[in-house]
């Protein structure tokens, strides 16, 4: 793929602020529907497979339902199993049934989930309704016309090199203290400093994976003491701003990742008064599924990949991901797995 425009060089796109990238993944008149995941050429594959030397693989998905209770409303895991000898077939064995909210545990947010709330837009202009999104298999949107995760089948889903920054591992050793449910952030600057004391470099392509500790703090205890940590509304991320997001896009990764909740910091900093306001404020968000078309993971499990890591003591390695093929997908499980 020829190179891209950096953030301050995107065309402007009329009504939209500075560093929207709608269009410029679009080819032969038609409206792009995989945003930055176009940086995943053939020959940026084929260089992510140089990573497999070790024979060893590292999951990274949180057990779903491992959140008792998720925020915002919305609804965790019923698992129902059904016993063979209670229904019409008589057999010895089990199906089950499982009912849950995409965003309760690990999980990729499509361009769909979180649109750019000025315009109401969605990734390259997208306006949706429930009715469209709501599809069936053989009624699903062929035509590509919203930025679902099913599409991604149509690409073979997600292989790329997975580069990680295990930012909890680094403030340990630093001493620095870092409290995932208060709103602690981290930054560009400690990012570049993880990246330099592990030896990284990143490449147009990358899918950058940021470990900070949220999941693993909710990890073993009850359903009560996680509606403590996470009742506040005060989580740990990435410094959500312009410039943080210039940054994410200047550096041409391919999706973003990580144990937190949001990524990005909750509660949101208004850019004109600094304060504090609500999850209609995120700024990551907007920047990166909304305009500029990246993906974001989210409650990654990274504690093994971490102790996998350090052990091996190379931060790099293939990544693959292949989402629910679920039509008209907003969000789903990442079935995510870094290959060593």
């Amino acid at each position: 793929m020829a190179s891209i425009p950096d953030f301050d060089s995107l065309p402007k796109v009329e009504g939209m602020p500075p560093g929207c990238a709608w269009g410029v993944f679009d080819k032969d008149g038609k409206k792009d529907v995989y945003g930055t995941l176009n940086l995943l050429t053939p020959d940026v594959v084929k260089a992510a497979y140089s990573e497999l030397k070790d024979g060893v693989s590292v999951s990274m998905n949180w057990p779903i339902g491992a959140i008792k209770t998720p925020g915002f409303g919305r609804k965790g895991l019923v698992h129902n199993v059904i016993n063979f000898m209670d229904t019409p077939l008589p057999l010895h064995g089990y199906d089950d049934e499982l009912e849950f909210n995409t965003q309760c545990s690990s999980q990729w947010d499509s361009l769909c989930h979180f649109h750019h709330q000025p315009s109401q837009s969605g990734y390259n202009g997208t306006k949706t309704k429930i009715a469209e999104l709501k599809q069936e298999y053989g009624d699903e949107d062929l035509d590509q016309k919203l930025p679902t995760l099913n599409h991604w089948h149509k690409r073979g889903g997600l292989v790329a090199r997975g580069v990680f920054i295990d930012f909890k591992r680094w403030a340990d050793e630093q001493g620095r203290k870092f409290n995932p449910f208060d709103s602690d952030r981290i930054t560009v600057d400690d990012i570049e400093a993880v990246a330099k004391h592990q030896g990284v470099i990143f490449k147009p392509g990358d899918v950058i994976i940021i470990r900070s500790g949220f999941t693993e703090g909710l990890t073993g205890i009850s359903a009560e003491k996680q509606g403590e940590l996470m009742g506040s509304h005060r989580t740990c991320g990435v410094t959500g701003n312009a410039e943080t997001a210039k940054w994410f896009w200047n550096k041409h990764f391919a999706a973003v990742a990580g144990d937190m909740i949001a990524f990005e910091h909750i509660p949101a900093i208004d850019p004109e008064t600094g304060k504090e306001t609500d999850i209609s404020g995120l700024v990551l968000h907007q920047y990166f599924l909304a305009l500029f078309g990246m993906p974001i993971g989210e409650l990654w499990d990274l504690k093994a990949l971490s102790e996998m890591c350090a052990k091996l003591k190379r931060y790099t390695f293939l990544l693959t991901s292949s989402p629910l093929n679920v039509p008209g997908s907003i969000g789903s499980p990442p079935n995510a797995l870094a290959v060593f």
